[in-house]
Protein backbone atom coordinates (compact mmCIF):
# COMPACT_ATOMS: atom_id res chain seq x y z
CA UNK A 1 0.00 0.00 0.00
CA UNK A 2 1.43 3.43 -0.98
CA UNK A 3 1.35 6.39 1.49
CA UNK A 4 -0.48 8.38 -0.49
CA UNK A 5 -3.41 5.58 -0.19
CA UNK A 6 -2.81 5.49 3.95
CA UNK A 7 -3.68 9.14 3.47
CA UNK A 8 -6.23 8.48 1.99
CA UNK A 9 -7.85 5.87 4.18
CA UNK A 10 -6.94 8.50 7.60
CA UNK A 11 -8.62 11.24 5.26
CA UNK A 12 -11.62 9.66 3.85
CA UNK A 13 -12.16 6.24 5.75
CA UNK A 14 -11.15 7.45 9.67
CA UNK A 15 -12.41 11.09 9.38
CA UNK A 16 -14.39 11.68 6.79
CA UNK A 17 -13.48 14.69 5.48
CA UNK A 18 -15.46 16.79 3.26
CA UNK A 19 -14.84 19.29 0.63
CA UNK A 20 -17.05 21.91 2.84
CA UNK A 21 -15.02 21.37 6.04
CA UNK A 22 -11.23 22.44 7.11
CA UNK A 23 -8.58 20.42 7.85
CA UNK A 24 -5.17 21.37 9.88
CA UNK A 25 -2.33 19.48 10.18
CA UNK A 26 0.30 19.95 13.19
CA UNK A 27 3.30 18.39 12.50
CA UNK A 28 7.42 18.87 13.46
CA UNK A 29 10.80 18.57 11.73
CA UNK A 30 11.14 14.72 12.25
CA UNK A 31 7.62 13.92 11.41
CA UNK A 32 7.74 16.85 8.30
CA UNK A 33 7.81 14.11 5.33
CA UNK A 34 4.40 12.21 6.56
CA UNK A 35 2.73 15.37 7.81
CA UNK A 36 3.47 17.01 4.36
CA UNK A 37 1.52 14.17 2.55
CA UNK A 38 -1.03 14.36 5.31
CA UNK A 39 -1.29 18.06 4.11
CA UNK A 40 -0.93 17.48 0.48
CA UNK A 41 -3.63 14.80 0.24
CA UNK A 42 -6.02 17.16 2.46
CA UNK A 43 -6.04 19.59 -0.42
CA UNK A 44 -7.43 17.29 -2.78
CA UNK A 45 -10.50 17.14 -0.45
CA UNK A 46 -10.97 19.91 1.61
CA UNK A 47 -11.45 23.58 0.66
CA UNK A 48 -9.73 24.72 3.68
CA UNK A 49 -5.85 22.90 4.85
CA UNK A 50 -3.16 24.46 6.67
CA UNK A 51 0.01 22.84 8.06
CA UNK A 52 1.84 24.17 11.52
CA UNK A 53 5.23 22.91 12.65
CA UNK A 54 5.54 22.88 16.22
CA UNK A 55 8.93 21.71 18.46
CA UNK A 56 9.63 18.87 19.94
CA UNK A 57 9.13 18.54 23.38
CA UNK A 58 11.21 16.73 25.91
CA UNK A 59 7.63 14.46 26.75
CA UNK A 60 4.66 13.57 25.87
CA UNK A 61 1.95 15.18 26.71
CA UNK A 62 3.77 18.75 26.82
CA UNK A 63 1.31 21.63 25.40
CA UNK A 64 2.04 22.77 22.16
CA UNK A 65 2.48 26.33 21.36
CA UNK A 66 -0.15 28.99 21.95
CA UNK A 67 -1.04 30.09 18.51
CA UNK A 68 -1.47 25.89 17.20
CA UNK A 69 -3.44 25.33 20.06
CA UNK A 70 -5.44 28.89 19.26
CA UNK A 71 -5.46 27.72 15.32
CA UNK A 72 -6.67 23.91 16.05
CA UNK A 73 -9.98 25.38 17.84
CA UNK A 74 -10.44 26.54 13.70
CA UNK A 75 -11.09 23.49 12.15
CA UNK A 76 -13.36 20.69 11.37
CA UNK A 77 -10.63 17.90 11.01
CA UNK A 78 -6.91 17.68 13.08
CA UNK A 79 -4.48 14.89 12.39
CA UNK A 80 -1.68 15.18 14.88
CA UNK A 81 1.34 13.55 13.27
CA UNK A 82 4.21 14.84 15.89
CA UNK A 83 7.10 13.10 17.94
CA UNK A 84 5.47 13.41 21.05
CA UNK A 85 1.99 13.27 21.84
CA UNK A 86 -0.57 16.07 21.50
CA UNK A 87 -3.26 13.70 23.05
CA UNK A 88 -3.27 14.40 26.88
CA UNK A 89 -3.28 17.74 26.26
CA UNK A 90 -5.28 20.92 27.16
CA UNK A 91 -5.08 21.87 23.87
CA UNK A 92 -6.05 18.76 21.96
CA UNK A 93 -9.09 18.41 24.41
CA UNK A 94 -10.73 22.06 24.11
CA UNK A 95 -10.16 21.68 20.70
CA UNK A 96 -12.71 17.97 20.96
CA UNK A 97 -15.03 19.93 23.10
CA UNK A 98 -15.43 22.54 20.30
CA UNK A 99 -16.28 19.49 18.13
CA UNK A 100 -13.04 18.88 15.79
CA UNK A 101 -12.92 15.87 14.97
CA UNK A 102 -9.37 15.15 15.44
CA UNK A 103 -6.33 11.87 15.25
CA UNK A 104 -3.31 11.83 17.29
CA UNK A 105 -0.54 9.89 15.68
CA UNK A 106 2.40 10.47 17.83
CA UNK A 107 5.50 9.36 16.09
CA UNK A 108 4.12 7.31 13.49
CA UNK A 109 6.81 6.06 10.64
CA UNK A 110 5.58 5.25 7.20
CA UNK A 111 6.13 1.28 7.31
CA UNK A 112 3.03 1.76 9.94
CA UNK A 113 0.73 3.20 7.63
CA UNK A 114 0.92 0.99 5.43
CA UNK A 115 0.51 -1.74 7.75
CA UNK A 116 -1.43 -0.79 10.44
CA UNK A 117 -4.18 1.12 8.85
CA UNK A 118 -4.89 -1.14 6.20
CA UNK A 119 -7.07 -2.80 8.38
CA UNK A 120 -11.15 -3.51 8.10
CA UNK A 121 -11.81 -0.26 10.69
CA UNK A 122 -16.04 -2.01 11.30
CA UNK A 123 -14.37 -5.59 12.45
CA UNK A 124 -12.32 -3.65 14.97
CA UNK A 125 -15.22 -1.72 15.85
CA UNK A 126 -17.01 -5.06 16.94
CA UNK A 127 -14.04 -6.66 18.41
CA UNK A 128 -13.91 -3.68 20.63
CA UNK A 129 -17.39 -3.80 21.48
CA UNK A 130 -17.91 -6.95 22.29
CA UNK A 131 -14.74 -6.82 24.72
CA UNK A 132 -16.06 -3.77 26.03
CA UNK A 133 -19.61 -5.36 26.98
CA UNK A 134 -17.65 -7.73 28.50
CA UNK A 135 -15.65 -5.35 31.19
CA UNK A 136 -18.48 -3.19 31.41
CA UNK A 137 -19.41 -2.75 35.02
CA UNK A 138 -16.50 -4.74 36.67
CA UNK A 139 -14.59 -3.06 39.46
CA UNK A 140 -11.37 -5.27 40.15
CA UNK A 141 -9.25 -6.57 37.04
CA UNK A 142 -5.98 -8.32 37.76
CA UNK A 143 -3.41 -8.89 35.42
CA UNK A 144 -0.70 -11.88 35.49
CA UNK A 145 1.80 -13.36 33.03
CA UNK A 146 4.31 -15.95 33.05
CA UNK A 147 7.07 -13.47 33.42
CA UNK A 148 5.96 -12.30 36.64
CA UNK A 149 3.69 -9.63 36.13
CA UNK A 150 1.02 -9.74 39.09
CA UNK A 151 -1.37 -6.64 39.67
CA UNK A 152 -4.44 -5.89 40.72
CA UNK A 153 -6.69 -2.23 39.68
CA UNK A 154 -9.76 -0.70 40.61
CA UNK A 155 -12.21 0.78 38.27
CA UNK A 156 -15.48 1.32 39.87
CA UNK A 157 -17.74 3.89 38.80
CA UNK A 158 -14.44 4.28 35.38
CA UNK A 159 -15.64 3.76 31.89
CA UNK A 160 -13.79 1.81 29.29
CA UNK A 161 -13.07 3.66 25.95
CA UNK A 162 -12.86 2.34 22.33
CA UNK A 163 -10.75 3.54 19.95
CA UNK A 164 -11.61 2.28 16.66
CA UNK A 165 -10.20 4.38 14.32
CA UNK A 166 -13.65 5.62 12.92
CA UNK A 167 -13.74 9.81 13.98
CA UNK A 168 -16.48 10.71 12.04
CA UNK A 169 -19.14 12.18 14.88
CA UNK A 170 -18.21 15.43 16.00
CA UNK A 171 -15.72 16.01 18.63
CA UNK A 172 -14.85 12.51 18.13
CA UNK A 173 -11.17 11.88 19.14
CA UNK A 174 -8.34 8.45 19.13
CA UNK A 175 -4.97 6.99 17.57
CA UNK A 176 -3.79 6.20 14.23
CA UNK A 177 -3.18 3.34 13.77
CA UNK A 178 -5.99 2.57 16.30
CA UNK A 179 -7.00 -0.63 17.77
CA UNK A 180 -7.67 -0.49 21.75
CA UNK A 181 -9.46 0.14 24.81
CA UNK A 182 -8.78 1.67 27.54
CA UNK A 183 -9.71 2.92 31.01
CA UNK A 184 -8.58 5.36 33.89
CA UNK A 185 -8.06 3.09 36.58
CA UNK A 186 -9.29 4.66 40.12
CA UNK A 187 -6.27 6.85 41.50
CA UNK A 188 -3.92 5.31 44.81
CA UNK A 189 -5.66 1.67 44.60
CA UNK A 190 -3.61 0.05 42.29
CA UNK A 191 -0.91 -2.58 44.06
CA UNK A 192 1.61 -4.93 42.13
CA UNK A 193 4.23 -6.09 40.02
CA UNK A 194 4.79 -5.30 36.16
CA UNK A 195 6.91 -7.38 34.43
CA UNK A 196 7.28 -5.14 30.79
CA UNK A 197 8.36 -7.10 28.39
CA UNK A 198 7.74 -4.86 24.99
CA UNK A 199 8.27 -1.60 24.97
CA UNK A 200 7.98 2.20 26.59
CA UNK A 201 6.49 5.17 24.90
CA UNK A 202 9.32 7.23 23.68
CA UNK A 203 12.59 4.94 24.49
CA UNK A 204 11.20 1.68 22.45
CA UNK A 205 11.74 -1.69 22.96
CA UNK A 206 13.03 -3.08 26.27
CA UNK A 207 16.83 -4.62 26.11
CA UNK A 208 16.07 -6.50 28.94
CA UNK A 209 12.65 -6.67 31.33
CA UNK A 210 11.86 -4.27 33.44
CA UNK A 211 10.33 -4.86 36.91
CA UNK A 212 8.31 -2.06 38.11
CA UNK A 213 6.61 -2.23 41.52
CA UNK A 214 3.36 -0.29 42.44
CA UNK A 215 2.39 0.59 45.32
CA UNK A 216 -0.99 2.13 46.43
CA UNK A 217 -1.01 3.27 43.02
CA UNK A 218 1.98 4.94 42.36
CA UNK A 219 5.20 3.43 41.15
CA UNK A 220 7.30 2.69 44.04
CA UNK A 221 10.53 1.14 42.24
CA UNK A 222 11.70 0.43 38.74
CA UNK A 223 14.58 -2.35 37.48
CA UNK A 224 16.38 -3.54 35.04
CA UNK A 225 18.63 -2.29 31.87
CA UNK A 226 19.46 0.52 30.10
CA UNK A 227 15.53 1.04 28.77
CA UNK A 228 14.03 0.47 32.40
CA UNK A 229 17.38 3.36 33.83
CA UNK A 230 15.82 5.85 31.10
CA UNK A 231 12.17 5.28 31.94
CA UNK A 232 13.56 6.04 35.58
CA UNK A 233 14.93 9.25 34.74
CA UNK A 234 11.80 10.54 33.02
CA UNK A 235 9.88 10.41 36.05
CA UNK A 236 10.64 13.19 37.70
CA UNK A 237 7.98 14.24 39.60
CA UNK A 238 5.50 12.05 42.23
CA UNK A 239 2.78 12.45 39.91
CA UNK A 240 4.69 11.25 37.09
CA UNK A 241 3.69 8.00 38.82
CA UNK A 242 0.69 7.57 38.70
CA UNK A 243 -1.13 4.62 37.48
CA UNK A 244 -3.03 6.64 34.83
CA UNK A 245 -4.43 4.01 32.20
CA UNK A 246 -4.85 0.90 31.72
CA UNK A 247 -5.43 -0.35 27.52
CA UNK A 248 -6.05 -4.02 25.63
CA UNK A 249 -4.64 -3.92 22.37
CA UNK A 250 -7.18 -5.32 19.63
CA UNK A 251 -5.51 -4.26 16.15
CA UNK A 252 -4.73 -7.65 14.78
CA UNK A 253 -2.09 -6.43 12.04
CA UNK A 254 -0.06 -4.50 13.77
CA UNK A 255 3.06 -5.82 15.48
CA UNK A 256 5.81 -5.03 18.23
CA UNK A 257 8.17 -2.69 16.66
CA UNK A 258 9.50 -0.26 19.45
CA UNK A 259 7.24 2.37 18.92
CA UNK A 260 4.46 2.49 21.65
CA UNK A 261 1.93 3.91 19.11
CA UNK A 262 1.53 0.46 17.64
CA UNK A 263 2.58 -1.61 20.16
CA UNK A 264 0.03 -0.80 22.83
CA UNK A 265 -2.44 -1.62 19.73
CA UNK A 266 -1.17 -5.08 18.66
CA UNK A 267 -3.43 -8.10 19.68
CA UNK A 268 -2.12 -10.13 22.60
CA UNK A 269 -0.89 -7.20 24.60
CA UNK A 270 -2.15 -4.93 27.28
CA UNK A 271 -0.11 -1.69 28.09
CA UNK A 272 -0.26 0.19 31.44
CA UNK A 273 0.10 4.26 31.18
CA UNK A 274 1.49 6.15 33.87
CA UNK A 275 1.17 10.20 34.71
CA UNK A 276 -1.61 12.30 33.26
CA UNK A 277 -5.07 10.22 32.59
CA UNK A 278 -6.99 13.95 33.11
CA UNK A 279 -8.74 13.58 29.55
CA UNK A 280 -10.15 10.12 29.93
CA UNK A 281 -11.80 9.88 33.25
CA UNK A 282 -8.79 10.39 35.52
CA UNK A 283 -8.11 13.16 38.00
CA UNK A 284 -4.49 13.72 37.23
CA UNK A 285 -3.12 16.15 34.71
CA UNK A 286 0.48 16.65 34.34
CA UNK A 287 2.56 16.51 31.32
CA UNK A 288 3.65 13.52 30.51
CA UNK A 289 2.25 10.43 29.72
CA UNK A 290 4.29 6.94 29.47
CA UNK A 291 3.10 3.86 28.50
CA UNK A 292 4.55 0.41 29.04
CA UNK A 293 3.59 -2.74 26.50
CA UNK A 294 3.35 -6.58 27.63
CA UNK A 295 3.01 -9.52 26.00
CA UNK A 296 0.88 -12.34 26.10
CA UNK A 297 -1.29 -11.30 29.34
CA UNK A 298 -3.59 -13.07 31.13
CA UNK A 299 -6.60 -10.63 32.36
CA UNK A 300 -9.13 -11.67 34.89
CA UNK A 301 -12.26 -9.41 35.43
CA UNK A 302 -13.92 -9.66 38.64
CA UNK A 303 -12.70 -13.39 38.54
CA UNK A 304 -13.81 -13.67 35.00
CA UNK A 305 -11.29 -14.84 32.60
CA UNK A 306 -11.26 -12.28 30.01
CA UNK A 307 -7.74 -12.58 28.22
CA UNK A 308 -5.42 -16.00 28.95
CA UNK A 309 -2.23 -15.38 27.70
CA UNK A 310 -2.47 -12.68 24.90
CA UNK A 311 -6.06 -14.62 23.50
CA UNK A 312 -9.42 -12.68 24.16
CA UNK A 313 -12.07 -15.12 25.50
CA UNK A 314 -15.29 -14.25 23.64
Amino acid sequence: MSIDKACKIILKDCMNLKPDESCLTVTDSRLKPIGNKLYRNSLKIAKQSKLMLVPIPESHGTEPPRNVAGEMLKYNVILLATTKSLSHTKARHSASKKGSRIASMPGITIDMMKRALNIDFHKLRKINKKLTSRLKNKNKIRITTRKGTDIEFYLKGRKWLGDDGIYTKKGAFGNLPAGEIFIAPLEGKTNGKIIVDASVGGIGKVDKNIEIRVKNGFIADVNGGKTAGIFKKSLKHRLYRNVAELGIGTNYKAKITGNVLEDEKAAGTCHIAFGNNRHFGGKIDVPFHVDAVIKNPTIYADGVLIMGKGKIKF
